[in-house]
């Protein structure tokens, strides 16, 4: 064996073990790793050290307006640094396989399918984190939801998740049709807030303020309007209950006066739904969720709450727990005016 050989092989046995020291820093500096075997397809974090360790969330960006495909991996780099949670964000693609919030929902072609690869992960998540707006899935895709709203599994819907899919739901119960109002405890019924005129501050329900969701919420604001989502036909239902209500500013400015001419409406709550097996699912619905919300730190915080919640770990809930974002975080406006606001399709990497 020459000397020339054996230099090489040392070369390379003190390139693995660099790799393995860094590899082994990051993970004790507990930052956010995608793991090798991942589909290109979606994305997956690995939990660092938290009360989160061992459960995965799944978080789904499957909307058009609302900018989700931003706003699902940043808060997935929240839960999984900060938190210990392994992380997998699924998005709604194009048929090149691109992220696409440009693909029209619903299609006018009745024939055409929406596309979120990877719902399988569904049946091994601990918790999902859902936003969709006017999907039109293949059944086979659907079943993943239903499967999932009978696992008594905790369920967080974002924003548009109560009008997530077009169509309405094919989930049974007892021989008959689910509403999202029914599971969700409400749906949009309008804009009673300005549609991307009027901010929305949120004022917390006082009889509720304890609530774990609310721990070390002291702010909650963002530009997304407030959602009407129920009426005198169908009222607040009582297996809800209310922990903040949102009231309609002059315009989209953080500290602009309240319209006095609308009154605060519900724009977060919890229920519990029973699915099919009998099984109890903690449900978090929150009408807010645009990813310039997200740079709110209190619209950050009840949703890394609600996760705790969600999984019974209230007592892990710390006021003071970090939700800091991680990076660079410069999300897109809200809207549907695609190339004023600079949205386009994009490879699943380039939201890693």
């Amino acid at each position: 064996m020459n000397l020339h050989f054996i230099k090489r092989i040392k070369i390379a046995f003190l390139f693995i073990f660099c790799m393995a020291f860094v590899n082994g820093l990051e993970a004790q500096q507990g930052k956010p790793k995608t793991t090798g075997a991942q589909s290109k397809l979606w994305l997956t974090y690995s939990g660092g050290k938290g009360p989160g360790k061992g459960r995965h969330v799944v978080l789904i960006a499957a909307e058009q307006e609302y900018r989700s495909e931003q706003s699902m991996p940043m808060l997935a780099k929240v839960l999984s640094k900060h938190h210990g949670f392994d992380c997998t964000v699924l998005f709604s693609v194009n048929e090149k396989g691109e992220v696409d919030p440009t693909m029209p929902a619903p299609f006018k072609d009745k024939t055409k399918r929406h596309n979120i690869p990877g719902l399988d992960h569904l049946a091994k998540a601990d918790c999902v984190i859902w936003l969709s707006r006017f999907m039109h899935l293949p059944q086979d895709q659907m079943q993943h939801f239903y499967d999932y709203f009978d696992s008594g599994k905790p369920l967080i819907a974002l924003r548009t998740a109560n009008h997530g899919f077009w169509g309405g739901l094919q989930y049974k119960k007892d021989g008959e049709n689910v509403s999202l109002r029914k599971l969700l405890g409400g749906t949009f019924m309008g804009h009673h807030g300005g549609w991307h005129r009027e901010a929305t501050r949120g004022v917390v329900v006082s009889d509720n303020k304890k609530h774990p969701i609310l721990a070390g919420v002291e702010d909650v604001w963002g530009t997304s309007d407030v959602y009407r989502c129920h009426n005198d036909k169908n009222p607040f239902p009582e297996d809800c209950t209310s922990l903040v209500l949102g009231q309609p500013l002059i315009n989209l400015e953080k500290d602009a006066p309240p319209n006095a001419k609308k009154e605060p409406l519900p724009i977060a709550w919890t229920k519990t739904w029973t699915g099919n097996k009998g099984l109890g699912s903690k449900v978090f619905h929150f009408t807010m969720g645009s990813a310039v919300d997200f740079e709110n730190e209190g619209v950050r915080r009840m949703t890394v709450n609600a996760v705790y919640w969600g999984l019974g770990l209230e007592k892990d809930i710390k006021p003071d727990s970090s939700v800091a974002i991680i990076g660079d975080y410069q999300p897109l406006k809200a809207g549907f005016n695609y190339q004023k606001l600079g949205v386009k399709p994009h490879k699943v990497d380039y939201y890693r």
